[in-house]
Parts: structure tokens; C-alpha cells; sequence
């Protein structure tokens, strides 16, 4: 008797449940509703929420609307899309997450102080991501970023430094820099840095390997965007190399299915616990029918 187990832990995070209920609140009224980007990083779910109304922008095209609804995801927007709702009438439904929120407002207020101009506000994330533009922009642009511990070195240590950190990026990344800048920074210079990672994420680390070591196969399901899903599926494949990351049912291998005695499936903060249960769905009808 095959076993296949979903991940209790695995699903949308606190964010991203919450500006998807936002959504559909507003889409059950009947209002037209834009999203800036997508709303979540899983094609799935975005096709789901367009069936149900939700239109998906780009910057460009928000410029140009006028007197609409526009949803903010939980990644956050900079400043300046705030400024471009007011002149364009527009109403902002702002689901940008709340640890999001807190982590712009510290950096914002770091790049309000006038203690030192050669101070060096630095973000350990990914460049391009929607929360990291965010978090640049309370800066006006100037703070800089990091994507590994190995871009540490591109840092002026001459110079005050202020690290803060993406919510999703990795907590053994976030301690590297922080011991390679306390290493090298200049004793005249001062270095702060503040843990501003998503314990939510960071703890799913630990928790899906625990997963993964349980089962002889992992189907990991993913939207192919998902940077979250990147680093949370190293972990699985770190400790259980017959791991596989899939976007939906239609990828599983059912060659490696039949020949499993234990299956477990899990995903990124951004995969539907509906799209988990669907992968499941698909290999138990796969193995009635091969049955009968």
C-alpha cells in the first residue's frame, strides 16, 4: 500500500493567504479589480483569481489608469506607486504583508537620519524581486544589494554599515555576511544589522527537510517564479536527492510514482494547498486505474 502524505507545513504563508482574501472579497462585490503583478508567485492561482475577475498589470500599464481599485501584494510596492494612486485617483486595496511593512518603515527611517552621507544601507535579497524594489525605494534608490554571502566583498568597509535582509532570503546566508562584515569592517567604521527575516519562512526550512528525510519520493509543487521555492527545495533536495520540483499534477513522472512505497508532497509559501491536493488526486487515480 503506497503512502502519500501532504506537508501540514507547506502553503501560502500569513501574507500571501491575506491579500488573496482581499481579493476575492472584492471580486465577490462585483468591482473591478487590477492586481500590480502577480498576485502570487504560482501560475495556478493567478489563473484561478482570473477567472474570477482579477486583472494583472504591469507598472506601465498602472501609470496610466485612472479612477480604478488596485490591489497591492503582500511583497509591497516603493513609494513611489503610492504617490502615482493619488494623482490618478486611484483607490489602493493594500494587502502588503505586515512584516513587509515593518522592514520598510525601519529602513526608511534609517534613510531619513542625517548621521553620516558615506553610510551604506545594504539589503541581503534579489535583485529585481517586488519586495526588494520595495524596500530600495524608501531609500530613493540608494540602498544597495546583495544576492550571496560571496557579494559581501563589494561592500566599503571604510564606511558605516546597515544590513537588513529580504523576509524570504535564507537565515545561514544572513549570518555569513553578518561574520564576514564584523571580520573586515574598519574599526573607525560602525556596523549594525538587523534580522529581518520572516521567521514563518525561515522556519520552514528546518521543518520541510525534517519532510523530506521522511519519504522515499518528494514532489515538490511549485510555480516556476517562486524564489522562496528555489531555496525551500534545496532543502529537500540536500537531504533527499529523489526530490523533484513540479508546477501541477500534469509533471509528475509516473514512472517514479508506481516504483514509490512512500510519497510525501509539499511546496513553497506561494503554492496552494489545492494544487498539493490535486498532485495527490492524480497519482491515487493514476494507481486505481493501473490496478484495475
Amino acid at each position: 500500500m503506497i503512502d502519500i502524505e501532504i506537508d501540514e507545513g507547506s502553503g501560502f504563508c500569513f501574507g500571501v493567504t491575506t491579500a488573496i482574501k482581499k481579493a476575492e472579497e472584492e471580486l465577490a462585490k462585483g468591482s473591478t479589480l487590477y492586481c500590480l503583478g502577480d498576485i502570487v508567485h504560482n501560475g495556478r492561482e493567478c489563473e484561478r483569481l482570473k477567472q474570477l475577475g482579477l486583472i494583472t498589470i504591469n507598472h506601465e500599464e498602472f501609470k496610466k489608469l485612472r479612477n480604478v481599485k488596485v490591489l497591492l501584494r503582500a511583497h509591497g510596492e516603493p513609494p513611489s506607486t503610492y504617490e502615482i494612486a493619488q494623482q490618478n485617483n486611484i483607490e489602493i486595496i493594500d494587502a502588503t504583508c505586515p512584516v513587509v511593512l515593518r522592514l520598510q518603515q525601519r529602513i526608511k527611517q534609517e534613510a531619513s537620519k542625517n548621521d553620516n552621507p558615506q553610510k551604506q544601507i545594504v539589503i541581503f535579497g534579489k535583485n529585481g524581486h517586488a519586495e526588494v524594489l520595495g524596500l530600495v525605494g524608501q531609500t530613493q534608490g540608494s540602498a544597495k544589494v546583495i544576492e550571496s554571502p560571496e557579494e559581501v566583498t563589494n561592500l566599503d568597509f571604510n564606511n558605516d554599515i546597515r544590513l537588513y535582509s529580504q523576509t524570504t532570503k535564507s537565515l545561514e546566508g544572513f549570518r555569513k555576511i553578518v561574520e564576514y562584515i564584523n571580520d573586515h569592517i574598519n574599526k573607525n567604521a560602525t556596523f549594525e544589522y538587523h534580522d529581518t527575516i520572516c521567521r514563518q519562512v525561515a522556519n520552514r526550512m528546518p521543518n520541510i527537510q525534517k519532510f523530506a528525510k521522511q519519504h522515499e519520493l518528494i514532489l515538490f509543487v511549485c510555480g516556476k517564479k517562486s524564489s522562496n521555492g528555489r531555496v525551500l527545495f534545496s532543502q529537500c533536495q540536500s537531504v533527499n536527492h529523489n526530490s523533484y520540483m513540479i508546477e501541477d499534477a500534469s509533471e509528475i513522472d509516473l514512472a517514479l510514482v508506481e516504483g514509490a512505497k512512500s510519497i510525501g508532497i509539499c511546496g513553497a509559501t506561494s503554492t496552494p494547498k489545492w494544487l498539493m491536493e490535486e498532485c495527490r488526486d492524480a497519482i491515487l487515480n493514476h494507481l486505481k486505474e493501473k490496478k484495475e
